[in-house]
């Protein structure tokens, strides 16, 4: 027997405390010398003929009590259940013990032909994490080649590749570190941040290279052109890359562990990867040949003079109808929000066709469910469990939990002196069943005696040493958190009906009630987390512009892309839940980025313009359009390569953040714009007049060619 020999196996896996399965059986039964029941192994040794197999077979058959908690008659599926150490499941040996037990089913099927699946959460997280594991290296690769072909179409240039790889490096390696330094483990959100903390660190050496190929054109000092990247992007790359930190930073004001670890991870690396970015970037400028004129083609592209010509007409001639159009972009998207649901379940990133999904399918629909879910009645008196008004009630819960098919059959004190009926009519599978009083007292005279001379060898499992408390332990099916919450509503009431609240305490809990409760109160974090971020961002460009009218505008057309994202997910049905919430705090932070790289140009070019205001934005289109094109498009190309994750969060959060981010460049070049030729001129000249933090000035520009360096003599 096949099944033998594998329980068997899996039994001296080091790290498998217990097994369970129908190899493994006792059989109660009634010794009328001893009058007690006893515990009767069914299988003593390995069958050695078809006719044992048969006998067992049917011994097996006639217990009720098993079926459908180990065996299903009417598919002739039989589990196996493993009791696992919690100190190897909670430790990296995790992996190697779920290798091994896997391995020996595998094997199995290859020899008999028999299909084997798998379950459980440690089953689950560690099919996981091996994948993350490997979609880490994938991912991170990935975002280094993409880059890089993106920078080389865009600069024509190997130096403009080489000289951010080394910023893309840097990144990595201090990323990785940083995970490891603080201790945290490999999860679906931290490994994200390598590949994450690439993309997003490439814009701030496009910004760089553009400001820097841009002033070499203008004047042909190369030294000159790189002191003046440092004064003119240094501030403005420290505002954007701190916005994006405070957007990964709020999810540290969570308390959940996974979501305050990737705050803290994430938020560090971007604020290292402006360090590097404005410290090496310039410096191996330094050391290379000045750019000649095929690098600098990209300032000079028809193309994007085009584009520049066609924003300025439509926002100069057209502005209604871009405000018209996204009010009813809006509109829509509201309509689309309130189509949006929340749901938490422990499948939902894992694709149906995936075997972890299928198996877990299959185990829900031979057993109705893999999720703990517990129901613990307590009595205000000793012993007021074993009193039959008591076990009356709690077979009337059972048969509620019957009704639902999401419920697994139930294990209780009262199925195990269901049992014991059966035993006492000498195992007659008809006398399964609830016995009456008179019947109980006989049968509890049946029950052996404990080292206290108490008879409760057979009920101590299920109940304290009081009596006073026993729980009713079922299955769940991973229905999601959303039907989770109206299952709860449908059963709990019926329960509480059948249980007075003057004479018990029911509490219904267990692993999977807890998942449930856990998502809602993660989306709820996450929700308070976006806030946060709007508002210290808002804050931060209070401090910039020292003007709130500023803050509107420089925050409303980013706020728009937020809104139209909620919407499409609304449409579509893409549930809010921990990897999709992620996806505004990420895109906001990163999205406003382009506004304040407009606004440190703007408020330049509107002094040196006399405060025109059509000129000053035209000239800040010229300046930051290609810059916030060619970094949109890094972003796009970046966070596409997300959705090729086996993880249907991983695959959400990059497609959501595309959809995002390519909004967010029409908010930025024509609604921003629009918005500021819209107002006053006075208004607008007061907002910018003195702002806290100058993001740069070229009037303070130190005109390097008339610099001289004379020689001091030795006593002079």
């Amino acid at each position: 027997m096949p099944e033998y020999d594998l329980g068997v196996n899996v039994s001296k896996i080091k790290g498998v405390q217990s097994m369970l399965s129908i190899t493994q059986l006792q059989n109660l039964v009634k010794d009328t010398t001893e009058g007690v029941f006893k515990f009767q192994k069914i299988m003593n040794r390995r069958p050695g003929t078809q006719a044992e197999v048969d006998s067992i077979k049917g011994e097996i058959y006639n217990m009720p009590f098993y079926d459908e908690l180990l065996l299903n008659r009417k598919s002739n599926v039989t589990v196996m259940l493993l009791t696992l150490d919690r100190k190897i499941v909670d430790s990296k040996n995790r992996l190697a013990l779920v290798t091994q037990i896997t391995d020996l089913g595998d094997k199995f099927t290859q020899t008999t032909n028999i299909e084997t699946h798998y379950s459980g959460l440690p089953y689950i997280r560690t099919i996981n994490t091996k994948r993350l594991s490997s979609e880490l290296i994938l991912f991170s690769l990935l975002s280094i080649l993409i880059t890089a072909i993106v920078l080389f179409v865009i600069f024509r240039s190997f130096k403009a590749i080489l000289i951010p790889m080394v910023v893309v490096f840097l990144s990595l390696i201090w990323s990785i570190g940083t995970v490891v330094l603080f201790g945290y483990k490999l999860s679906a959100l931290t490994g994200l941040i390598p590949p994450l903390i690439i993309i997003i660190g490439i814009p701030n050496c496009i910004f760089i290279t553009n400001i820097f190929h841009r002033e070499f054109v203008n004047h042909g000092n190369k030294i000159k052109a790189i002191a003046r990247v440092i004064v003119r992007m240094g501030m403005a790359l420290f505002l954007t890359n701190f916005n994006t930190a405070v957007g990964f930073a709020t999810f540290t004001f969570t308390e959940s562990k996974i979501l305050s670890e990737f705050g803290v991870v994430s938020s560090i690396n971007v604020m290292l990867v402006f360090i590097f970015s404005i410290v090496h970037v310039p410096i191996l400028f330094s050391y290379v040949d000045a750019p000649p004129p095929k690098h600098t083609k990209h300032l000079d592209y028809k193309w994007m003079a085009n584009l520049v010509k066609r924003i300025m007409w439509l926002i100069t001639h057209h502005r209604i109808a871009i405000y018209a159009v996204t009010v009813v972009l809006l509109g829509i998207s509201v309509w689309g929000m309130t189509k949006m649901r929340t749901t938490g379940a422990l499948t939902d990133d894992i694709p149906k066709r995936d075997k972890v999904y299928t198996d877990l399918v299959f185990l829900e629909d031979n057993f109705h469910g893999v999720m703990p879910f517990e129901i613990v009645v307590e009595t205000e008196q000793k012993k007021g469990i074993v009193k039959y008004t008591t076990i009356k009630k709690i077979d009337e819960v059972q048969k509620i939990l019957a009704e639902y098919p999401e419920f697994s059959r139930p294990v209780s004190i009262v199925e195990i002196i269901k049992y014991a009926k059966q035993a006492y009519y000498n195992g007659n599978p008809d006398q399964y069943g609830l016995p009456d009083r008179d019947e109980l007292n006989f049968i509890y005279d049946y029950i052996p005696k404990g080292k206290d001379g108490k008879r409760d060898e057979l009920t101590k499992p299920f109940i304290d040493s009081l009596q006073q408390k026993t729980r009713i332990s079922v299955q769940v099916a991973d229905i999601g958190s959303a039907e989770m919450k109206d299952l709860l509503k449908s059963v709990r009431p019926r329960i509480d009906s059948i249980f007075p609240k003057d004479k018990y305490k029911v509490t219904i809990t267990g692993s999977s009630l807890v998942f449930v409760k856990g998502t809602d109160y993660l989306v709820d974090n996450l929700l308070w987390s976006l806030l946060a971020a709007i508002i210290l961002i808002s804050g931060l460009m209070a401090f910039m512009f020292s003007s709130f009218r500023m803050v509107l505008i420089s925050i409303v057309p980013n706020l728009i892309p937020l809104v139209l994202t909620a919407g499409i997910m609304g449409f579509a049905d893409i549930s809010l839940r921990i990897s999709t919430i992620l996806v505004f705090n990420i895109a906001y932070g990163i999205a406003i980025d382009s506004a304040i790289h407009f606004f440190s140009v703007y408020g330049h070019e509107l002094k040196k313009n006399t405060q025109d205001i059509k000129q000053s934005v035209e000239a800040s289109l010229k300046e930051t359009g290609f810059s916030i094109m060619y970094t949109s498009i890094i972003l796009l190309f970046g966070f596409s390569i997300f959705m090729l994750s086996k993880f249907g969060g991983t695959q959400a959060l990059g497609m959501l953040i595309c959809i995002t981010l390519f909004t967010s460049i029409f908010t930025n070049l024509l609604v921003l714009p629009s918005l500021l030729m819209s107002l006053d001129k006075v208004i607008m000249i007061k907002s910018l007049r003195e702002p806290y933090a100058e993001l740069y000035d070229e009037e303070i520009d130190i005109d390097l060619d008339s610099l001289e360096i004379k020689k001091i003599e030795d006593g002079n």
